[in-house]
Order: structure tokens, then sequence, then C-alpha cells
């Protein structure tokens, strides 16, 4: 419901791209799984750590802080590879080929920041952390990626 809301807000951009559009539109299933799987295992992580007695509320500054390093890392080596994918390989260019790595990398940022912060959170609140990992952070943070990639295909193609 959500992405579908924010591709009909962005539909007229979409069409003015033309070819551009289309090139997003296919990029949108990638950028959204990577940022589901990056978001879901950093939950993981964060959700055994809290069963294990490893980490406490506490400690979100030291998770989160973990989190944006691999991210980082994460982020840079997918979006280098994606980016030089695109351009290389499909007739997007590179304008295309930067939003759409740029988009992934600062997806990934998000989704592990997510991914880890919503469990601890949720567990300090008296719900079970688990609930935080499988439907509520894909959701959010597909809707970030859609938000992310848009918006700054907006700013860069115009």
């Amino acid at each position: 419901m959500f992405t579908g809301l924010i591709i009909t807000h962005f539909e007229n951009s979409l069409l003015d791209w033309g070819s551009l559009g289309v090139a997003l539109t296919s990029c949108m299933p990638m950028l959204m799984d990577t940022g589901g799987n990056c978001g879901s295992q950093a939950s993981t992580l964060a959700i055994r750590a809290l069963a294990l007695g490893e980490i406490e509320l506490s400690d979100i500054g030291k998770v989160l802080w973990k989190e944006v390093r691999v991210a980082a890392i994460v982020g840079v080596s997918l979006a280098t590879i994606n980016f030089f994918r695109l351009w290389l390989f499909t007739s997007y260019g590179p304008a295309v080929a930067a939003v759409v790595s740029v988009t992934m990398c600062v997806t990934i940022l998000l989704a592990k920041s997510i991914g880890c912060t919503l469990p601890i959170l949720a567990k300090s609140i008296k719900l079970d952390p688990a609930l935080m990992a499988s439907p509520i952070i894909p959701t959010v943070v597909d809707a970030a990626s859609l938000l992310i990639l848009f918006s700054l295909a907006r700013v860069v193609l115009g």
C-alpha cells in the first residue's frame, strides 16, 4: 500500500523521464530487496543478542555504531559494483547508475540502522523484539528506498 502510494505520487515524474523512468522502475525491486535483506539481517543479530542477554537498551548506541560501520562497507561495495554494472552493461547511462547506486548505499545504511534499533526499542517497551523483524522493518525500508530513489532522481535528473 505504501509503496504504491509513493509510486503514484511520483508517477508524473516517471512519465516525464521517459526511458530513464523505466530504468529507475526496473531497479526498484533490487533496491527494496537489498534494503529488506540488510534490515532483516541486522534485526536478526539484534534479536539474537537480546535473547542471549548480550545487549540491552543502554547498548543501543554501540549496536547502532557497529551496524553503521558494516552498512558503510556493504553499501559502498555494492553501490560501486552496481554503478559499473548499470553504466557498462545497460543503456541507462552514468546519471541513472549514480542515482540507483547512491540510493542503494543510503538504503542499506537506513535499513541496518532501523533493523538493529527497532528490536531493542521494542524490548524496552515490553514488546516481543521478533515482532519488528518481519513485517515492519521491510515495509519501512521499502517505502524509504523508493522515497530516496525518486527524490534523488528529481534532484539529479530534473
